[in-house]
């Protein structure tokens, strides 16, 4: 595979879903890893990851999964 671009990051975070998201946040830290701190595709892959950790703990067994947005996750997950 060649260097890792901002389109390969969105197709590994499309099916994003609280169940999956630390999933593909591993596999996202996978892909962005080797790449140059300064490197845009790096910077936008950490952007990424930041969302997947809040869409990780956007659902809770006390609401209905997903009812919370990743902007503002239900308290008390972490």
């Amino acid at each position: 595979m060649g260097e890792p671009t901002r389109d390969d990051v969105d197709a590994l975070l499309g099916p994003a879903t609280p169940h999956f998201a630390f999933q593909l946040r591993a596999r996202l830290r996978e892909l962005i890893r080797d790449l140059p701190a300064n490197h845009p595709t790096r910077s936008y892959g950490e952007e990424q990851l930041e969302l997947l950790e809040q869409l990780g703990y956007a659902s809770s067994w006390g609401r209905i999964p997903s009812s919370a947005p990743t902007d503002d996750p239900l308290t008390g997950s972490r």
